[in-house]
């Protein structure tokens, strides 16, 4: 671990990359700058050389709290790794470069982590916003997330593999971020989750902490903050849950890592699949539909593969083929299931 003077060390190191979101930059800065609480850092990564990145830092010269790093495009998360590599604190945060954060956000991670100087990881919710305005619901209420025990509850894996997503934004101690390595770069889009699992299955106390503390941006053209590359988003998920069975022999978890893996790929099947339909490509909508027959005996992902069959013209023929064909549903989901 490399050395770092403790009288200068921040509370909390605010890890930023910069690639494409130059016309963001200032904003996020600001929210940085407008915490209630001063010890912090933000380290600011020019990930791909950008003049205006540089143009934009600049007018914060005074605040030596901010640092830029320059470096040639290499991942979001090489742009990451490189930040948390400049970073002095004792904590790092991720922020993405067209994200904010709360005004309070640095005063309730430092008041919780002194009073829970046990905790490894803190993680927060987020709002997401459009156009400067809040638009709720929470990340966390997104994903369904509805019971909230609270940051005295230590995070177990298996909750993590039944579907509670944690955080767009957190406070990771910097010797546990050293020695799980950073980022992945295997896993875009999911980077943060990557690092969670692992994380937890190496053992890691983590706790959220309910306050929606961030602000993720959507965009007028993506309101819905889908992924841009739906593949590419889909297989980062299942290999980043993948990965976590080569990191715990605990039978219990590797039963819930199972069921999760089924699920990942039953959705990511169909979607192909009625991809596949509206593209009037029958053969791959039908490879599919059976495949995700096979992760789970389902009525849709049934009816989809029997319409193709019976009816490969895809979508125009799916509701008149729909009624033909119920008794062959019934039979593939229970063969299916068998």
């Amino acid at each position: 671990m490399r050395a770092v003077d403790s009288a200068a060390r921040p509370a909390l190191s605010i890890l930023s990359a910069v690639h494409d979101t130059e016309a963001y930059l200032a904003e996020m800065i600001d929210s940085v700058v407008e915490q209630t609480v001063g010890d912090w850092e933000l380290v600011v990564v020019d990930n791909g050389m950008s003049d205006e990145v540089v143009r934009i830092v600049e007018k914060y010269a005074d605040d030596e709290r901010i640092r830029l790093v320059r470096q040639e495009f290499q991942s979001p998360a090489g742009g990451i790794n490189a930040a948390a590599a400049a970073a002095r604190g004792a904590y790092y945060a991720v922020l993405p470069g067209d994200g904010r954060l709360k005004p309070t956000f640095c005063e309730r991670v430092a008041k919780v982590l002194a009073e829970h100087p046990e905790i490894d990881v803190l993680c927060v919710d987020a709002l997401p916003f459009l156009d400067g305005e809040d638009q709720p619901p929470t990340f966390r209420q997104r994903c369904g997330i509805t019971a909230e025990p609270g940051v005295e509850h230590r995070v177990p894996l298996v909750e993590v593999l039944r579907g509670a997503a944690l955080y767009t934004t957190a406070a990771i101690r910097a010797s546990v971020w050293e020695s799980a390595d950073g980022w992945a770069a295997d896993t875009p889009l999911v980077e943060s989750l990557e690092l969670c699992l692992r994380m937890l299955a190496a053992g890691r106390d983590l706790r959220v902490l309910p306050e929606p503390l961030g602000q993720y941006r959507l965009h007028p053209d993506n309101p819905d903050h889908e992924p841009a590359d739906w593949d590419e988003y889909d297989d980062s998920v299942e290999r980043t849950f993948a990965r976590v069975g080569t990191l715990t022999d605990d039978p219990e978890v590797l039963a819930h890592l199972r069921t999760t893996l089924r699920n990942l790929r039953y959705e990511k099947a169909l979607r192909r699949s009625r991809e596949a339909m509206r593209r009037s490509d029958s053969k791959t909508a039908r490879q599919q539909a059976r495949a995700a027959l096979r992760q789970r005996p389902s009525v849709r992902p049934a009816v989809m593969w029997a319409v193709l069959r019976v009816a490969p013209g895809g979508t125009r023929s799916l509701k008149s083929a729909k009624a033909r064909i119920t008794g062959l549903v019934r039979s593939l989901a229970g063969r299916a299931a068998q």
